[in-house]
C-alpha cells in the first residue's frame, strides 16, 4: 500500500466512525515510513501504533523522531535496545556470555539459540530497519534476505548429531552429505552455515579479549560480521 493509499484509507475510516488515532501497518514493507506522513498530514489524527510485522505482536508505539531516522537511513538503536531488553532471553544470554568468559568455544547449540533469538526480535529485516548504514545496502541484496534462512539454517544444524553441534571441526566431506540430506538442502548450504559460524566463534573471541567497542564501531557501518546473508 502506497503513502496516499494508507491515507485515503484512514481518511475513508474517519469520515464514517471518527477516529482518535491510527494504527498503521506493514510499515515494514512500506516506503520507509511515507504513509505514517500522509495519514497525519490529511486526517489530522495522530498515529499510535505501527506494525512491523505479520503478528499482533509485531505492533510498537509510534515514535515520529524514530520512523524520521529511519527514513533517513540512520536505523532506530533505541528501539533496537529497548525490543531486545523485552524480548531476548536474559538468562540464555547470561549463560552464553558467562560460557565465552570461560574460555569456552561458541557451537552449533548456541548458534541455534542467537538464530531464535533473532527471529523474536522481527527477523532479520526488523534488525536491518532499525540498524544504522542499512540504507546503503542496494535493494537486489535487501530482497535476498528473508528470515526462510533460519529456518534453513535451524534445519541443517538440527540434522547434525549432538557431538557435531558441539564440535562442528569434525564436519567434513561425508559428513557435509548426511547433513545435507538431511535437511533438504545442499551442500553450498552446509559450508555456508559452517562459514558463518566460524566467523561468529571469531566475534566472539574479540569480545572476550576485549574487543566489544571495536564490534559496536564496525556495526555503525552495517550489519556485524557472520549474519545470515
Amino acid at each position: 500500500m502506497t503513502g496516499q493509499d494508507a491515507a485515503n484509507t484512514a481518511k475513508a475510516f474517519d469520515e464514517a466512525l471518527p477516529l482518535t488515532g491510527v494504527i498503521l501497518t506493514k510499515t515494514d514493507g512500506d516506503a520507509r515510513g511515507g504513509a505514517a506522513l500522509s495519514v497525519r498530514h490529511i486526517t489530522g489524527k495522530p498515529i499510535k501504533f505501527i506494525g512491523v510485522g505479520e503478528k499482533t505482536t509485531a505492533l510498537e508505539p509510534f515514535y515520529p523522531d524514530r520512523i524520521a531516522s529511519r527514513i533517513l537511513g540512520m536505523g532506530d538503536i533505541v528501539g533496537l535496545v529497548e525490543e531486545a531488553q523485552e524480548k531476548v532471553d536474559h538468562k540464555k544470554a547470561a549463560k552464553l556470555a558467562k560460557k565465552i568468559k570461560r574460555g569456552k568455544n561458541f557451537d552449533m547449540y548456541d548458534l541455534r539459540d542467537q538464530f531464535a533469538q533473532m527471529k523474536k526480535m522481527g527477523g532479520i529485516g526488523g534488525l536491518m530497519d532499525k540498524l544504522p548504514g542499512m540504507g546503503k545496502i542496494p535493494d537486489a541484496v535487501k530482497n535476498q534476505v528473508n528470515d526462510k534462512q533460519f529456518d534453513h539454517m535451524v534445519a541443517i544444524i538440527n540434522s547434525m548429531t549432538p557431538k557435531e553441534r558441539r564440535f562442528p571441526d569434525l564436519i567434513k566431506g561425508s559428513r557435509k552429505r548426511r547433513i545435507a540430506a538431511g535437511s533438504g538442502l545442499q551442500v553450498q548450504d552446509v559450508n555456508r552455515l559452517l562459514k558463518q559460524h566460524l566467523q561468529m566463534r571469531k566475534m566472539m573471541k574479540k569480545m572476550k579479549g576485549g574487543g566489544m567497542r571495536k564490534m559496536m564501531r564496525g556495526m555503525k557501518g552495517g550489519m556485524p560480521p557472520g549474519m545470515p546473508f
